[in-house]
């Protein structure tokens, strides 16, 4: 039977694909940031899953406002980096699961999720990046993925704790797949930020501390904040911190911190990385 192997939340600031793709990691600015990941990857690079669930939102690459879903699964065999306006990303196509992609679908709607699915859908920085976190630049992608698009785009987005009840429902149909199997879920996007208006550039590097507490010791006190809070305590894009809840819900009660990192600035963001297992 399949089990869930980790967890993991991380930015996924486009920014830092960009830094990696053109070299730059040995930049006074980013010098920090990429040391900061050194443990993340020596953890990655000696535990691999078999699969990664990577729960992100999509920035108008694949989807624009004509059609919005809010939970979207690619049950696809591959997913091609997406041109996000300068060309796409050089850097592996995703190779899918779409055996698991057919389970969870399956499994999450019959537990009364509405999932859309998605046959072919290109992945932005919100899928790339964070592969790109956790294994650099390699010649292929060390593990097959599983992408679920979350909108925290266009309101109403799914509440903190649908997010996390989603995780829940994720966690049994894992546990419910016959293969013998390790699968991961990442969430992705935060932490506080705000990319416009009066407000541009907030970091909240307070509430993002709470929040990452939470995750290891109250994950229910995250499933309790609402969109307005998000926004007034992490920027109008901080609400992009719901998807690291799906994450949490797929992990069990109980959980160890395996590694955490916090850095501020990424290209006027707060950036976290937190790598999460089960304890029991």
């Amino acid at each position: 039977m399949a089990k869930v192997f980790s967890g993991m939340g991380t930015s996924h600031i486009p920014a830092v694909g960009a830094a990696i793709d053109h070299g730059k990691q040995g930049e006074d600015y980013w010098q920090g940031y990429f040391k900061g990941l050194e443990p993340a990857r020596a953890w990655h690079a000696q535990n691999r899953p078999d699969v990664v669930i990577i729960v992100y939102n999509d920035h108008a690459s694949a989807f624009s406002l004509e059609q919005i879903s809010t939970f979207t699964i690619g049950v696809s065999d591959k997913f091609l980096p997406a041109d996000e306006g300068y060309g796409p990303r050089k850097v592996p196509v995703v190779q899918g699961h779409p055996a698991l992609a057919w389970h969870l679908v399956e499994s999450l709607v019959l537990d009364e999720f509405d999932m859309a699915i998605s046959n072919n859908m290109p992945v932005d920085h919100g899928l790339t990046v964070p592969l790109s976190v956790a294994y650099d630049a390699p010649a292929e992608w060390p593990v097959k993925v599983i992408p679920l698009c979350v909108n925290v785009i266009q309101y109403p987005q799914p509440t903190a704790k649908r997010c996390h009840d989603l995780g829940v429902a994720i966690r049994k149909a894992i546990h419910s797949y016959g293969e013998d199997i390790n699968v991961s879920i990442w969430g992705t996007g935060g932490l506080s930020h705000q990319l416009q208006g009066e407000r541009a550039g907030v970091i909240n590097s307070d509430f993002d501390t709470v929040f990452m507490d939470n995750l290891v010791n109250d994950p229910i006190a995250n499933t309790k904040l609402t969109h307005a809070d998000f926004i007034r305590e992490a920027g109008s894009e901080g609400i992009e911190m719901i998807m690291w809840n799906i994450m949490r819900g797929a992990m069990a009660p109980k959980v160890e911190e395996l590694y955490r990192f916090y850095h501020v600035p990424v290209s006027n963001t707060a950036y976290g990385l937190q790598i999460l297992k089960d304890s029991e």
